[in-house]
């Protein structure tokens, strides 16, 4: 029995010397590897922090004392602590653990997250809630550097520095988030205790000032007198101690003796703290170190070679899109593209390759990455903003107001729509129909196969006006026929056009004629459609997104207004609840969304409603 199977919470670590909690982050990271290389997962960065959770849990008094992860990429070493060992084999199963952090899933975790540079704020709020009711437990923010390049981090910390409250902020610096970090701050944590950095930035200053004509020798001057005000600005943790917090660091983050003395050291003080803990991603296992962008969200995977089980028979949707991005970008030069942080996940890698003048990595910053885009557009490029869906939701502002008021020629090429998976409910791509299909001077698409999306991406550059196109995480099948028939239409967008190909099977096997329509454009949604619809006694629509807001209901209400009115109608999609982790079959099923059960529901409605 390895030390790790005795440990079911974290009270049990307050009994370990240092040799057995060295030895434990061992058997930490050897089930790491063994549950992720079969069920799939982030590994890299769970690798990481090992002794940083273990060194935690060892100082504070979990969960009477609150630590908060962010994102949750990082989570997994803070399950196994914490009473959740002998069921890891389920993580990011049907019915399993969950991959990120979920708050009913254990009393160890303090707050939900799955999306980035939420703890800082989130943790202030606990922080302030203690004080204000006269308790006394500690509360942590974890965060990873590249989150601090959210304005939401920003945010959080501006407020906690001047907070008279004690709060730890614990910066994970591994210098990546999914990707290599990228900006200003990010350089600033890299430069942390260089004296060359000074030095650089003195020189560069000075060769500035001697170029400007009059004014730049007095302001040489004036610079050299000011020399120690620029060294203190350039040396380590001023950032953060102008912000208001206590800086340490930065310290080894795979040390658990200097690590334990910090968090004993600092839990005591009665003001902000922020420790910089430097990590390695992927430290323990060779192929996650060599290749933490590919171990970061890995599929299941051989353990001895760090190689996938399952090779990808079929181009995925975003490798249809990396190729034809890449062809359009070098035939129209006005075309430029953004990305958060994720050029891989998105498929713009290549683009950045061959185009790297007009590649733009923001960082984690969604916010600012549309509006960046609506600067570009403004000024007469043509950008394009590849993002997860889930991710998208946090530049509902931006996309809104900077892009859709001005009605400005930006590009959202939205993956991950719809169902996703083994992340779970907080990256369900289920909600971006609902969000942007209200907006006015917006157009949606929704391509079925391989093919429509690259005619789609085609035209979106040339209308001249904001335009999303959403896709699947998935294989991306080549185009299937529509059906003619008579009496039922069945009216299916994107993803579920396939699902709805197997139900017009079914019907017709029983005798029942069915036309089977792609709308191709959601919205709007176009006239030769809605004067399909004109003679069908049933109509059924078919998306996987929220019911509410999405596409069936904007069909209702299109054909009400034309005075279309079917014996019966039904919107099949996704009802009002969030979903949990599971395979994208699993959860059409768990939804009622297979083929199977809406053929089923479909033959109810139409024998209720006693068709000719």
């Amino acid at each position: 029995m390895s030390l790790l199977d005795k440990i079911y919470s974290p009270d049990s670590l307050k009994k370990m010397n240092l040799p057995q909690l060295n030895m434990l982050a061992k058997d930490i990271r050897k089930r790491m590897i063994h549950t992720v290389s079969q069920n799939g997962g982030h590994l890299a960065s769970n690798l990481g922090v090992v002794e940083l959770t273990v060194a935690l849990h060892h100082c504070l008094n979990s969960p009477t004392d609150k630590i908060v992860w962010d994102v949750g990429h990082q989570c997994y070493p803070h399950k196994l602590l914490t009473g959740r060992a002998h069921n890891f084999d389920t993580l990011r199963q049907f019915g399993g653990l969950a991959g990120f952090i979920k708050s009913d899933e254990s009393p160890h975790d303090s707050f939900d997250v799955g999306h980035s540079s939420t703890s800082i704020s989130a943790a202030l709020g606990m922080a302030v809630a203690r004080d204000l009711q006269g308790q006394n437990h500690k509360v942590v923010a974890v965060i990873g550097d590249g989150s601090l390049t959210s304005g939401l981090a920003l945010e959080g910390l501006n407020n906690a520095g001047r907070a008279d409250c004690g709060l730890i902020v614990v910066l994970n610096d591994n210098a990546m988030s999914i990707s290599e970090n990228v900006g200003a701050l990010s350089r600033h944590l890299s430069d942390l205790r260089t004296a060359p950095r000074y030095i650089n930035a003195k020189s560069d200053v000075l060769k500035f000032l001697e170029s400007v004509p009059f004014a730049g020798n007095i302001a040489k001057n004036i610079m050299e007198m000011t020399k120690a005000q620029l060294r203190y600005l350039l040396t380590q943790g001023v950032l953060f101690e102008e912000l208001g917090f206590k800086y340490y660091g930065p310290i080894d983050g795979h040390d658990l003796g200097q690590l334990i003395n910090t968090f004993d050291n600092v839990k005591v003080l009665k003001r902000p703290v922020l420790v910089h803990v430097k990590t390695e991603k992927g430290r323990g296992y060779e192929p996650a170190r060599r290749w933490p962008k590919r171990f970061h969200g890995v599929e299941p995977f051989d353990i001895s070679s760090g190689r996938p089980l399952n090779s990808q028979k079929h181009p995925t949707y975003t490798d249809v899109f990396a190729k034809i991005i890449l062809e359009i970008g070098k035939t129209n030069s006005k075309i430029v593209a953004i990305t958060a942080s994720m050029p891989d996940g998105t498929g713009l890698s290549g683009f950045q390759r061959h185009l790297p003048k007009r590649f733009f990595d923001v960082g984690i910053a969604e916010g600012h990455a549309v509006t960046y885009a609506a600067g570009l557009a403004k000024c007469g490029l043509q950008p394009i903003v590849a993002v997860y869906s889930t991710f998208l939701q946090r530049a509902y502002d931006q996309i809104l107001h900077d892009v859709c008021i001005q009605k400005l020629p930006v590009v959202f090429a939205i993956d991950r729509a719809g169902l996703v998976g083994g992340d779970g409910a907080t990256h369900q791509g289920v909600f971006d129909l609902s969000y942007l299909m209200h907006m006015p001077n917006m157009t949606v698409f929704a391509p079925t196969s391989g093919d429509e999306l690259c005619k789609m991406l085609e035209m979106a550059f040339s209308l001249n006006a904001p335009v999303a196109i959403r896709f699947p995480k998935d294989s991306a099948c080549h185009s299937l026929p529509e059906i003619n028939g008579k009496n039922v239409a069945i009216v299916a967008a994107g993803a579920m056009y396939k699902v709805a190909h197997n139900v017009c099977e079914s019907l017709h096997a029983q005798g029942i004629s069915v036309e089977l329509l792609n709308p191709r454009t959601v919205k709007p949604i176009s006239t030769a459609l809605l004067n399909k619809l004109t003679d069908y006694q049933h109509v059924f629509s078919l998306e996987d997104n929220a019911l509410i807001g999405g596409f069936g209901q904007s069909l209702l209400f299109e054909m009400q207004q034309r005075g279309i009115t079917p014996l019966n109608f039904r919107a099949f999609g996704v009802p009002d609840q969030f979903i949990p982790t599971g395979t994208r079959q699993e959860l059409l099923g768990l939804l009622k969304l297979d083929a199977d059960s809406i053929f089923a529901q479909i033959m109810e409605i139409i024998a209720n409603g006693n068709p000719s």
